[in-house]
């Protein structure tokens, strides 16, 4: 096995690289990409209180697989993995560079709990858009290397949450690591007559955006992982795992004594919530 250091050297002093904290961000619509309004300028006062990253990793609800991948190009493109959307949306590009050596190094960390089975290396995917449409109003000049580990369908949130603290040593050496979701998350109940009425959810997403606050803020992780047993109101804010898996890995990725800063935390059209948190300094 190659030395972690060797293969992951980016520069002569690893031990100057800021500490990064982890991040769970609530990316709502793809136009969030290029609209104004007050989520967008809460990723973007977000990004006043971070250090540049040497790199950023992204577990985006849309790159949903059998088994566990990692980005590994060079050049990443943008995905622009939706329809319906207004051109200037398609025309949007985030240059981000790739890194295929953190892809490597991150292989090597997570291999050892996946074996048999091996993490793959990915050359096709790229950035979806829940990584660029948020890291975009973070490092608007794409001056930070991306790359993104997909979410296996498969397995179930207690291995999520074990395979993202395999992860944390990147933390150590300036990773900022992100999960990009939504706590609650069902479009087949959207209310679109009431989509810019403020902060505004069904009595069941209001209770279960209350519940899981409650429970994040006590850092009482066992019913989030186990969030298929809460009852009426989880099922409701989680009928489908995609978008609330990405919270369960920057959970992993908390270490003792970090508090949790919550922000965007507001409802939208009935079914939705923009809440995001932060980990760390």
């Amino acid at each position: 096995m190659q030395n972690l250091n060797d293969l992951y050297n980016w520069s002569s002093d690893l031990k100057a690289s800021p500490k990064m904290p982890v991040l769970f961000l609530g990316h709502g619509s793809p136009m969030n990409a290029i609209e104004e309004n007050e989520f967008v300028k809460g990723f973007r006062n977000l990004a006043t209180t971070l250090a540049t990253p040497r790199a950023i990793i992204c577990i985006s609800a849309h790159w949903f697989t059998q088994g566990t991948q990692i980005t590994a190009m060079e050049k990443p493109p943008t995905i622009h993995d939706f329809t319906g959307f207004p051109s200037a949306l398609y025309e949007v590009e985030y240059p981000a560079k790739g890194d295929p050596q953190l892809a490597k190094y991150a292989k090597i960390l997570l291999d050892p709990y996946l074996a048999p089975a091996m993490t793959e290396l990915d050359e096709k995917w790229g950035l979806d858009h829940g990584a660029w449409s948020v890291i975009k109003h973070l490092y608007p000049n794409a001056n930070v290397p991306v790359i993104q580990i997909s979410i296996d369908y498969s397995k179930p949130p207690i291995h999520h949450f074990e395979l993202a603290q395999k992860l944390q040593k990147l933390r150590e050496k300036g990773v900022l690591i992100i999960g990009s979701g939504n706590i609650v998350h069902n479009l087949r109940m959207v209310d679109w007559a009431n989509f810019d009425k403020d902060d505004y959810g069904y009595d069941w997403a209001i209770e279960a955006r209350a519940t899981i606050n409650k429970l994040l803020m006590e850092e009482n992780y066992t019913p989030l992982i186990n969030y298929q047993d809460q009852g009426a109101a989880f099922k409701l804010a989680i009928p489908s795992p995609d978008h609330y898996l990405p919270l369960i890995y920057t959970l992993g990725l908390q270490k003792k004594g970090e508090s949790i800063h919550l922000f965007n935390d507001k409802l939208m059209a009935g079914s939705l919530s923009m809440t995001s948190l932060k980990i760390g300094n």
